[in-house]
């Protein structure tokens, strides 16, 4: 039996991907970039959470999954203090423009000193200060330094040549990353994601790369939503999929949803040996248990509820 409300414009998508050709072309205007306030938001999110966690000062390199259609993430996180950003991905969705003038928007807002742009979850409101600003993290001897015009310069050089970059301030656009090879093993000291790793196919060489990369102490920090509404209008209705209707939708893409639940996730992270010092959960009503199809018949009932996890982890 289909999924009660299934949604048949993303399985026809998928269908249409099997034709030699198409799938570059249904890519074309995939990944639409956001604008700066969302990667503001993204960065500040994870580093006040990251530092109510324990760390104490901006890492040094950041390497990043699923930037997707600007860098705006790691180039916030540089207008900290982060001298060498990885950004790893599965398809080229960024351009020089598009970060530059996310970019120029980020610099401003820093500035400006602006409040986190709206509430969302997890709620950190209560780490920041009366402005809604990190304050106590992002303070005004480290903004003076970190946004000083010479490192403005210097980080918009390494974005306009990144084989040019001044060897203290560089970006790594690698597209497309398929194996730990391609970051020095314990080089980076923090690995982010969000709202991406739902969206891996090889999901334990992934965790398995990070453990890689990350140095020992360094720390890694994820959101990884579990939603999808639009292939059955509940937004875990891909759970109650047969494997061939879910088949027709994968298609050719270079990614789609890999449909592992939260309990996958953690126990991928604990078997590479990852140390958790925060995990947070949201959860949601969505499909009946009597709804799954058989493949996901033994999901726990958490994982069913699941649709959000925040992590962060060391190694």
């Amino acid at each position: 039996m289909l999924p009660i409300s299934l949604n048949m414009k993303p399985l026809m998508k998928g269908a249409l991907t099997f034709i030699p050709g198409m799938s570059s072309l249904l890519r074309q205007g995939g990944r639409q970039y956001a604008s700066a306030p969302y990667f503001y938001g993204v960065w500040l999110k994870h580093l006040v959470m990251l530092h109510n966690s324990g760390m104490r000062a901006i890492p040094s390199t950041l390497a990043e999954l699923g930037p997707g259609g600007s860098l705006g993430t790691g180039l916030a996180a540089m207008l900290c203090g982060v001298d060498h950003y990885y950004a790893l991905d599965v398809v080229e969705h960024s351009s020089i423009e598009v970060n530059l003038r996310v970019f120029d928007d980020l610099v401003e807002l820093f500035q400006r000193r602006t409040p986190r742009p709206k509430k969302g979850w997890p709620d950190y409101d209560e780490h920041l200060d009366a402005n809604l600003f990190p304050g106590h993290i992002l303070t005004e001897e480290l903004l003076a330094r970190t946004l000083a015009p010479r490192r403005i310069a210097r980080i918009r050089n390494a974005i306009v040549h990144p084989e040019a970059s001044a060897p203290d301030v560089t970006i790594h656009y690698v597209v497309p990353w398929s194996e730990a090879g391609v970051i020095r093993p314990a080089s980076v000291d923090l690995i982010l994601s969000h709202a991406v790793l739902t969206e891996v196919g090889e999901l334990e060489a992934a965790y398995r790369a990070l453990y890689s990369w990350l140095k020992p102490g360094g720390l890694m920090s994820h959101q990884i939503g579990f939603d999808f509404y639009g292939f059955t209008g509940e937004w875990n209705g891909y759970w109650s999929c047969p494997e061939i209707v879910w088949k027709i939708f994968r298609g050719r893409r270079a990614f789609v949803m890999n449909r592992q639940p939260c309990s996958e996730h953690i126990a991928l992270m604990e078997k590479q040996g990852f140390r958790f010092v925060r995990t947070m959960k949201e959860y949601k009503d969505g499909i009946r248990r009597s709804q799954l199809a058989p493949r996901w018949r033994k999901l726990s009932d958490d994982d069913l509820a699941c649709s959000a996890l925040f992590v962060q982890a060391t190694k």
